[in-house]
Parts: C-alpha cells; structure tokens; sequence
C-alpha cells in the first residue's frame, strides 16, 4: 500500500518535470536571435522613436515573420519589410540611414542567421522644403541614395 502510494506520488511529479521542462523549451525555441545594442542618439525604427540608450532584444521565429521585440526605455516590437541572404556584413549591426536630419534603421545585418533584415523608411520626397534646397543631386542618381548619409551601429548577439 505505502509503495503504491509512493510510485503514484513518483510519477506525478516525474509527469510536472517533463511538462516544465517542454515548457521552457517550447518557450526558447520561439526565439531565434537575441542580442543588445546602444544607441548613441534618437532613432527612428518602423513606426518607433528610440531615445539614446541600450536596448535588449529578442527576434521571434521565420513563422512569425522575424518581429524584433525591443526592450529599453522604450519598448518596440518591429516587423521586418523583407529579407536578403546576398551580401551580409561579417558582423551583426544596424544600418542607418539620415533622411532630413532623422537617424532610421534601414537594415539589420545578422551573420549568424545568414540574413539582412530590411525596414521600411521614409521616402526622400518626404524629406521636407530645407532638405530639397540644401542638396544639389546629380541628374543621374536617384535622389534618395545620394542625400542618405550611413552610420552603422554593432549588435551584439548573447547566447549564441
């Protein structure tokens, strides 16, 4: 009777061990990328204005179509617009572009996935009146590749 008792006692918590132990793996698989970086000044990232400072951040799975869950002074969850696999830099960083005095991540080279994530920005015609008189653009090239100024920012990634 008491051995009964002790296997049905046995088994139940074997039974909570496994199930908390695919818990916490089910929950860790759903993330394929974590990292931080440091933002030196405000920018401006999809739809999110980040003030200068450090940032946390994990990257959800393919099946959720890469969304950046940002962690810092301000929180942000950013979708990315698109992915290229074709010339990623060697180390992970934000690229940023300044259109009309605006810092904004255009993209987000992660070597260790093998991916660039791209993010929309704003459009040069939106740039504003003092940006169109300030600048003079040869014929030649289009206007919101020849006004950009880049500025890369280093991601590093944790856990990996």
């Amino acid at each position: 009777m008491n051995w009964a008792r002790h296997l049905k006692l046995l088994t139940k918590v074997g039974v909570a061990a496994l199930a908390l132990g695919a818990l916490a793996t089910s929950g860790n698989a759903q993330y394929i990328y974590q990292g931080k970086f440091t933002l030196p000044f405000e920018t401006h990232w999809g739809n999110a204005a980040l003030p200068a400072g450090d940032y946390n951040f994990v990257m959800s799975s393919a099946t959720d179509d890469y969304k950046l869950y940002i962690r810092g002074q301000v929180n942000a969850i950013i979708q990315a617009a698109s992915t290229d696999d074709r010339g990623v830099s060697a180390h992970a960083q934000l690229n940023l572009v300044d259109i009309a005095d605006v810092q904004t991540v255009q993209t987000f080279d992660a070597p260790e996935l093998g991916r660039t994530f791209v993010y929309f920005t704003p459009t040069q015609k939106h740039a504003g009146h003092k940006e169109a008189h300030q600048k003079m653009v040869p014929q030649t090239a289009p206007a919101t590749q020849a006004s950009e100024i880049r500025t890369s920012i280093a991601v590093y990634a944790v856990g990996r």
